[in-house]
């Protein structure tokens, strides 16, 4: 299935027009296209990371859930859209909280990071085939572990240490 995305500029001010995405494509200079993060915490403090499909770039490696927002999409609602296709968790929009923006220049990316702090367990989780193949419930110890020894997304771990910072570490 096609997917397309919705265009902005860096102010977040909509282009007026879409973009097919291509798996190989550089974005046009000034124009972005929004992307999710969501890091999960559950009621115990444990931290859901998913495992990128071998196919995938950046395959057998460690990360959280997200991916980019679909033309016609709000961010929440994309957030809320690839955390239950990547892990089946169902979050409500208002479970949802902003934790904040990066933007990057090179790859034509705007970054919106939320927090899901959700009652799941194990028995939850619903892996989506050709994506994600398989998932931890952890600390953040064990995920600065896994970057170091290069099986979590250093580039995911690096953002996730900016923009979630106290959250993040107080679930060590």
């Amino acid at each position: 299935m096609s997917e397309y995305w919705d265009m902005y500029d860096r102010q977040l001010r909509p282009l007026g027009k879409t973009i097919l995405r291509n798996d190989n494509m550089k974005m046009p200079k000034g124009e972005f296209h929004i992307v999710v993060n969501i890091l999960s915490v559950n009621r115990e403090g444990q931290i859901l990371i998913t495992k990128r499909h071998p196919d995938k770039p950046y395959g057998n490696m460690w990360e959280i859930s997200g991916g980019s927002v679909l033309a016609g999409e709000s961010p929440t609602d994309g957030a809320v859209r690839e955390l239950y296709e990547e892990t089946g968790l169902k979050a409500d929009v208002s479970a949802l909280r902003y934790m904040g923006q990066i933007i990057r220049e090179r790859s034509g990316c705007i970054h919106n990071f939320y927090l899901f702090e959700g009652d799941f367990t194990d028995k939850d989780i619903t892996l989506q085939a050709g994506e994600t193949v398989d998932y931890k419930l952890t600390s953040a110890g064990e995920i600065e572990r896994m970057s170091q020894n290069g099986e979590f997304l250093d580039f995911a771990y690096n953002r996730m240490r900016a923009v979630y910072g106290d959250i993040f570490f107080y679930h060590r």
